[in-house]
């Protein structure tokens, strides 16, 4: 997990603006298929949305815990939609200068 400073964080934030969540924490909750599914769609995008239609109360210690066991970094929490990233392995494929 890599920390992210404050221009880095809007850069990204402006980055995700228009993506649609491609992961939805439903009423299973944080299952290792869902984990799974994180962690290949962030080894894809980079960057990727979260989207919790159950669980709102518990948002931040769940995508904590996402976070943790995919290597990503939380850029941010807005609503009941986390925003992920992680940087692509190869220099080739990173999509974002950071």
């Amino acid at each position: 997990m890599i920390e992210l400073n404050s221009k880095e964080r809007k850069i990204l934030e402006k980055a995700a603006h228009d993506l649609q969540p491609v992961v939805i924490v439903g009423g299973a909750g944080v299952t290792e298929g869902l984990v799974q599914m994180v962690d290949t769609s962030i080894a894809v995008h980079e960057l990727i949305k979260v989207k919790f239609n159950e669980y709102k109360d518990e948002k931040v210690e769940l995508v904590n815990q996402i976070c943790n066991q995919v290597n990503a970094t939380l850029v941010r929490i807005i609503g009941n939609v986390a925003i992920l990233y992680r940087q692509a392995e190869k220099p080739e494929d990173r999509k974002f200068d950071i």
